[in-house]
């Protein structure tokens, strides 16, 4: 897609785009150029999100199931019909290449069709009561106004994700977009307002990075707004935790992660490589689920690197391009460190790169647990191999991280995976398989600092409900 200098991406509040008097530019990751414009919003959009999202409670909490679920299967449909034109937008805005774009429409469409499936599983129960005189109901509700906060990196996934569970389960939404990805979203958004679903059941508010504190304050501290649900870094999402709590309000986050894969000495090397290697620097490692820790068994070690250096450069080749200049400068920061501390780089003497946003893919080895990079996410194109002799010092060095969302474990062993994995502190661990995976039927989120609660599944629409009970005499 060509930049357009003169588009503005607008706000949507009550079924209307609004442009704001304020906006922003938004700007390539990989030229530098401004392609278009965001409206920014202002403290009084956000008073009228708020208004319209409540006005629109009543009506859309009433809505029956089997009509939530024709509706969603709607959005599915104005997706696929409009993903030419998300593609081309994702690409210029957040520096995705097709494979990553499609990625994103086709676990979204699969996201979307999967919640329509179990929309209609929604249910309560009937426990038995100690009166005997006595019949309670325990009844599922919608918590009422959700605020939901997605990222720019997989842009399409995480702004549907955050939307569609508390849409589904009767809430009405204001979605907080990506200043590094408003027009990519608000296109999704229209996905929705397409599809049929009523003014005010979901809002759209962008806003300058400067802005973001007030307007999230403010969002959060609105008595109307009932739930909020937060993806992004560990460090925005305990901000936007300590506001949640102030305000008591629940709150469900998916965060960082340091994603560990152990490679034990029997599993099968090429194939381990493979999942490594897309694990790490699939995207540019701009992933929460990115493999960032690999822990090989010491009498496989060297074949395994040789193994992994050869496929990251078969795969990806040399370099990779960042959302921001910040990106290859923190991944930087981290190499420059663990080199003084005696890691290995491969490439050890790289090609001098012009764009400011690009960065090597780079395997780091001899790495220990003085390093920086042992310990916080580098959401970048690097990875670093550990070596361990037994299985309990691979666990020990996998749960030596603060962060715990996804990892992986290879062996040829079942038994031997199940035993390690049930051992890893992480929401998910993947036996013979890459740590970047989820799907619409199993739970996703993390333990530690990497958040809590769980998209997905029956688990993410009930995520997004609240019980009451009921008790009656007859």
């Amino acid at each position: 897609m060509a930049s357009d200098k003169n588009l503005v991406i607008p706000l949507v509040i009550n079924g209307k785009e609004i442009v704001s008097a304020k906006t922003f530019p938004v700007t390539s990751p990989a030229t530098g150029e401004v392609l278009w414009h965001s409206s920014s919003a202002s403290l009084e959009d956000v008073d009228k999100a708020i208004a319209a999202a409540t006005a629109a409670l009543p009506e859309w909490k009433a809505t029956r199931l089997s009509k939530r679920r024709d509706m969603i299967l709607k959005v599915a449909e104005e997706l696929e019909k409009n993903q030419a034109a998300i593609n081309e937008t994702m690409k210029v805005e957040v520096a995705a290449d097709q494979g990553w774009c499609d990625f994103n429409i086709s676990n979204t469409l699969e996201m979307l069709r999967g919640v329509a499936s179990r929309v209609c599983s929604l249910e309560g129960r009937i426990p038995e009561s100690n009166a005997s005189d006595l019949t309670a109901m325990v009844v599922r509700e919608p918590y009422g106004v959700v605020l939901a906060i997605a990222p720019w990196n997989a842009p399409v996934i995480l702004a549907a994700r955050s939307i569609i569970f508390p849409l589904a389960a009767g809430n009405t939404v204001i979605f907080k977009s990506s200043e590094l990805s408003p027009h990519t979203q608000y296109l999704l958004t229209q996905c929705f307002l397409n599809a049929g679903f009523p003014p005010g059941a979901i809002n759209i508010l962008g806003h300058c990075r400067e802005d973001a504190p007030k307007i999230t304050e403010a969002l959060i501290k609105a008595p109307s707004v009932r739930k909020v649900n937060f993806t992004g870094s560990t460090a925005v999402g305990r901000r936007v935790a300590a506001m949640c709590g102030e305000n008591l309000k629940p709150v469900t986050l998916e965060l960082g992660g340091k994603a560990p894969m152990i490679v034990c000495s029997d599993a099968d090397i090429e194939k381990a490589a493979g999942a490594g290697a897309f694990g790490a620097f699939y995207y540019a490692g701009q992933t929460c689920m990115a493999t960032e820790k690999i822990l090989v068994h010491n009498s496989i070690a060297s074949e395994f690197t040789t193994a992994l250096k050869a496929t990251v450069e078969r795969m990806f080749g040399p370099s990779q391009v960042l959302i921001q200049s910040a990106g290859p400068r923190r991944v930087a920061g981290l190499l420059s460190h663990a080199a003084e501390k005696g890691a290995q780089l491969h490439p050890a003497t790289p090609t001098e790169l012009v764009n400011p946003n690009e960065h090597h893919n780079v395997i780091v080895t001899g790495v220990n647990t003085d390093m920086d990079l042992w310990h916080a996410e580098s959401f970048g194109p690097v990875v670093m191999i550990a070596e361990f002799e037994t299985e309990e010092e691979a666990i020990l060095k996998a749960n030596d991280t603060e962060y715990g969302l996804s990892a992986a474990v290879w062996t040829n062993d079942l038994a031997k995976g199940i035993r390690i994995a049930r051992q890893i502190e992480s929401g998910a661990v993947h036996i013979n398989g890459a740590t970047v995976y989820d799907e619409i039927a199993l739970p996703h989120g993390g333990l530690k600092n990497s958040g809590y609660g769980r998209f997905n599944g029956t688990w993410g629409l009930e995520e997004f409900t609240t019980t009451k009970t009921i008790t009656f005499r007859v």
